[in-house]
């Protein structure tokens, strides 16, 4: 061996290394926001899911989302992705009862309001009780749409490639609809705009 080819193995050696003892002492926070982390993260959590009903439509990445009819909050029902045909659509599935996603909706919400008539839209889809889902409303409004789910082996959460539902759970359809993105875990302030644009 080179003495060239030992100082590039130690380097990397010594690279993995301090890339574990990162982790170890750090939290593994830093790796999870970026999509080799979140794509290893959602390979496992899949990996231990029980399956989906053999029948249900399942959302992959690279591939045209299948249509997702929910009723919204204030009447009607709301159709992934053909409502917002042409537009990027950036969904996020969350419950009232959940901190981490009580923690980014004042994020999401900015985002939001920051994209215009042409930008990026926003839904967020309840797998909650409309009751408390209004509630909580009440108290921290957003301005994008809000449509409701229960939980359960056939939700929303499921259809759009979340089979552990974890929450809160979000992904990124293109202008073409197709999902070009998912994340696990909540979005830090000012993270969604960069991840958002990956597009």
């Amino acid at each position: 061996m080179s003495s060239t080819a030992k100082v590039l193995l130690v380097a990397a050696v010594a690279g993995v290394f301090g890339a574990v003892i990162g982790i170890a002492l750090n939290s593994p926070a830093p790796l999870l926001r970026t999509e080799i982390g979140q794509r290893v993260l959602q390979g496992v959590l899949a990996a231990g899911a029980p399956e989906p009903p053999a029948d249900l439509a399942v959302a992959r990445r690279g591939q045209a989302l299948p249509a997702l009819s929910l009723p919204r909050l204030g009447g009607g029902d709301l159709t992934l992705p053909d409502d917002y045909a042409g537009r990027p659509i950036l969904v996020n599935l969350w419950a009232s009862w959940c901190g981490p996603c009580i923690q980014e909706m004042p994020e999401l919400e900015r985002f939001a309001a920051s994209q215009g008539e042409a930008g990026t839209q926003v839904v967020g889809i309840a797998l909650d009780e409309e009751a408390a889902v209004r509630e909580f409303l009440g108290r921290v409004p957003v301005s994008y749409p809000i449509v409701l789910d229960q939980a359960g082996p056939a939700d929303a959460g499921v259809r759009l490639g979340n089979p552990r539902g974890v929450l809160p759970y979000t992904v990124l359809v293109g202008t073409d609809g197709r999902l070009l993105k998912q994340k696990i875990g909540p979005f830090e302030h000012g993270e969604i705009d960069q991840w958002a644009d990956a597009r």
